[in-house]
């Protein structure tokens, strides 16, 4: 997935850096392919996960998998924004920005936090055991 990663961005960096709306939909596109497959296999790999953890981390592991996806596919609407309005607007640029930002921290610190929980919740089981056992 590290690939398929570097391999989406390699591919919309040029597209992001034209003010051409075709140049930006045709790298769009490419770069939207290994974009799905990475959301694909994190969909499915917590999915899998997800039913061999603990009881008291099933849900939250259950909503990473969903705050992956949706965190994930808010950037590709971002990175529309230059393609349906004027790529060298002020407000458009704003905009992008705005939405790169708000999408970096559900991505990231939101993210953060629901892993902390995560690792919290299977450190408090782990030692629970210990104690029963």
């Amino acid at each position: 997935m590290g690939v398929a990663s570097a391999v989406m961005v390699a591919l919309g960096y040029p597209g992001e850096i034209s003010g051409d709306k075709t140049v930006r939909m045709v790298f769009w596109v490419l770069s939207m392919l290994p974009f799905l497959f990475v959301v694909y296999s994190l969909v499915l790999g917590l999915g899998e996960s997800s039913k061999n953890q603990p009881e008291c981390v099933k849900g939250l592991v259950n909503a990473a998998r969903y705050l992956t996806v949706v965190s994930w596919l808010t950037y590709p609407g971002v990175y529309l924004i230059k393609g349906v309005g004027p790529a060298d607007s002020p407000l458009t640029t704003t905009l992008e920005q705005i939405g790169y930002s708000i999408a970096d921290v559900v991505a990231k610190a939101v993210f953060g936090v629901l892993i902390w929980a995560i690792a919290q919740g299977k450190s408090d089981a782990e030692a629970k055991e210990r104690l029963l056992a």
